[in-house]
């Protein structure tokens, strides 16, 4: 059977996706025009989306693809609604969704995890006190990867060490969405992590 490979999350990993460009034009396009990920690939990126979002489409838009791999790219928005309409999550809230998905998700397929971290480049000065929302939820993902002997790919950790080097805004204007350069390093890290787990 061949393998199923699903990719969710909010609009970093949806970047545009169509009917005519089903991977959009971001990091899982750049994964699956490398050939370093055998099987179908799906998008199912959705912009603005939350932990608590991805929950009420999990079973259409992951289970009932029966996935052999499931990619994980959530936690931006979950910080970001704290700061700009008021309406947090809570790490408990977080890790509670996370677990559950994960749990569910085991049991009716015991797929491949790929947990991905979320991540922010603190391009203007206020964003560095939402390093305090964000940390916290990146911890989470990288227990949840523990837990699952899931793949954790760091993409946090990339992008903070990058920008020792480069010019934050050459990797992501606002500090979130990724440039074209930015979404090259994603998948460039991305598939160096899966093929080395």
């Amino acid at each position: 059977m061949s393998s199923i490979n699903v990719f969710i999350g909010d609009s970093v990993t949806d970047c545009g996706r169509e009917i005519d460009t089903p991977y959009g034009d971001g990091y899982v396009r750049e994964i699956a025009n490398s050939g370093n990920l055998e099987g179908l690939i799906i998008n199912v990126g959705t912009s603005g989306h939350r932990l608590i979002d991805l929950e009420k489409r999990w079973q259409v838009d992951v289970i009932d693809h029966k996935p052999t791999l499931i990619s994980i790219a959530i936690g931006i928005n979950d910080m970001w609604r704290r700061y700009d309409d008021n309406d947090p999550t809570s790490p408990k809230d977080f890790r509670e969704r996370y677990h559950r998905l994960l749990t569910q998700t085991k049991e009716k397929l015991h797929p491949q995890f790929v947990l991905c971290e979320p991540f922010m480049l603190e391009i203007r000065d206020e964003m560095k006190s939402w390093r305090e929302d964000l940390d916290p939820k990146i911890e989470i993902v990288h227990e949840m990867a523990k837990e699952f002997s899931a793949v954790l790919v760091p993409f946090d950790q990339h992008f903070t060490a990058l920008s020792k080097s480069i010019s934050m805004s050459d990797l992501a204007e606002d500090g979130i969405h990724p440039t074209i350069f930015g979404h090259q390093e994603m998948a460039k890290l991305w598939i160096s992590t899966v093929k080395s787990a």
